[in-house]
């Protein structure tokens, strides 16, 4: 597929900046979701985390909630639950909510991982039995509840609302278990190239060797996910980037923080080694002008054979962070125009 026809989006991890409140980040996500509305978008996905005091999305069915009151026709959905950490009957139930006040809108993407470290796991699974291992059963089980089978009615539970509603169903991963049983069952596939990038070629690989037709698709359908910076030099994106390379830095330290603000260089704040595992796991981030990211987008296309890209921008400054998204979106724009002047 060619750049022009690719649909991008949004992943918003509704960022706690140092010295700022959860309130606030709730209030800027809103804000970005409704210029990205705007400014032509595709969807607006929010994931789920917890024990992480830089990101506000804990509790990610409320915020889709508040983010589609708050918006008129972009997509909203979850980049993703973990429904390891759920019953599936919730998330029927939740979902169903969610899409029976904004139809058409929502979307449901899932994942195995627990979006926490082990603490926070077994508060959140009360144990640590539910592994991801099961992960294909609870994916069943949630699908039932969306469209139950004859013999189950009476004998399982239904979900209300939920039951009978068309909510997408995505498998989101970073590695190849997801995108095997994705294509198994013939669901769209998103990847999270943004921060385990390594697997992302096998990954996709699988996927479409994998992939059966299904009444959901008739052929693939992947989702590669990117880091974005944009700003109108290249410096001044490299500036913002560095609060993003300080977040995946404290990552590999263990130490969880909110999104600190950019800084000159990094030299100094870490070691030649941690300089080299960070820069491996953001490898597919973008920092630059349009050009740059026009430029560069093209490479990654052709490399992935993507259908659709999804973007991370990890920007301290709420206004920097809008700025990007608007330069980005005009950067697409222009491919396109360009494209059927063609």
């Amino acid at each position: 597929m060619s750049i022009p026809n690719i649909p991008i989006s949004i992943l918003d991890l509704a960022p706690i900046v140092t010295g700022s409140t959860p309130a606030q980040s709730f209030r800027n996500t809103l804000d970005l979701a409704q210029h990205a509305e705007k400014w032509g978008y595709n969807r607006f996905w929010l994931a789920e985390h917890h024990n992480m005091p830089g990101i506000a999305s804990s509790a990610t069915s409320v915020v889709i909630g508040y983010v589609a009151a708050g918006t008129q026709k972009i997509r909203v959905g979850s980049g993703g639950i973990m429904l390891p950490n759920h019953a599936p009957l919730v998330i029927a139930e939740q979902f169903g909510t969610l899409e029976s006040m904004y139809p058409g809108r929502i979307d449901l993407g899932l994942g195995r991982a627990p979006g926490s470290d082990q603490v926070a796991a077994r508060a959140l699974r009360r144990g640590l039995g539910s592994n991801g291992e099961d992960f294909p059963e609870q994916l069943s089980e949630l699908r039932h509840y969306f469209n139950p089978s004859e013999e189950s009615r009476g004998v399982m539970p239904r979900a209300v609302p939920g039951e009978g509603l068309d909510v997408p169903i995505w498998l989101l991963g970073s590695s190849g278990f997801s995108a095997q049983l994705a294509g198994h069952h013939g669901l769209p596939f998103a990847f999270a190239s943004h921060f385990a990038p390594d697997f992302l070629l096998p990954a996709l690989k699988l996927y479409r060797d994998n992939f059966k037709p299904s009444e959901v698709l008739d052929k693939p359908y992947a989702m590669v996910g990117l880091n974005i910076v944009v700003a109108d030099s290249d410096e001044a994106a490299a500036f913002l980037a560095t609060s993003q390379e300080q977040a995946f830095l404290n990552l590999i330290r263990g130490r969880m923080g909110q999104l600190n603000p950019p800084v000159d260089s990094m030299d100094g704040l870490w070691s030649e080694q941690e300089k080299m595992m960070v820069q491996r796991q953001l490898s597919f981030t973008i920092a630059g002008t349009k050009t740059t990211v026009k430029d560069k987008l093209s490479s990654i296309i052709e490399q992935t054979e993507a259908d659709e890209l999804i973007v991370v921008s990890q920007i301290y400054d709420h206004a920097a962070r809008l700025r990007s998204y608007e330069l980005l979106a005009e950067a697409v724009n222009e491919i396109r125009s360009a494209a059927v002047q063609q």
